[in-house]
């Protein structure tokens, strides 16, 4: 029975996109590397940001996001999405997108392993 319930669990992750989008810099690019940058708005925004991948996460549109810690790694979100255009309208109206404070790219993706899958 084991066997059968593997076999559900990669069909049920087949029947979904994945997607990656990775921040570019925007108009402002010291963002990345220099904290004392950030204004009052500039912040505001990151919070909006926050606030709006934690809704993705707990409506399970968005699988992770993070940040590498050196400020020269990039910034990602991982999505499960029905179809590239609602991966690229979540990925447009993030607020850091959606400001112009920071740009982004999207990717197809496809997660190969995960904690879970241990």
């Amino acid at each position: 029975m084991e066997g059968a319930g593997s076999t559900l669990l990669v069909m049920a992750r087949d029947e979904v996109l994945q997607f990656l989008y990775v921040f570019l810099p925007g108009h402002r690019p010291e963002l990345a590397t220099d904290p004392q940058a950030w204004t009052e708005d500039d912040e505001q925004i990151m919070s909006d940001h926050f606030a709006y991948l934690r809704t993705g996460s707990q409506q399970g549109t968005v699988v992770m996001a993070g940040r590498s810690q050196d400020g020269i790694g990039p910034a990602i979100v991982i999505l499960e999405v029905e179809s590239e255009g609602e991966a690229r309208r979540f990925m447009e109206s993030d607020p850091f997108v959606a400001s112009g404070l920071f740009g982004a790219s999207l990717h197809p993706f496809r997660i190969a392993l995960s904690r879970d899958d241990r």
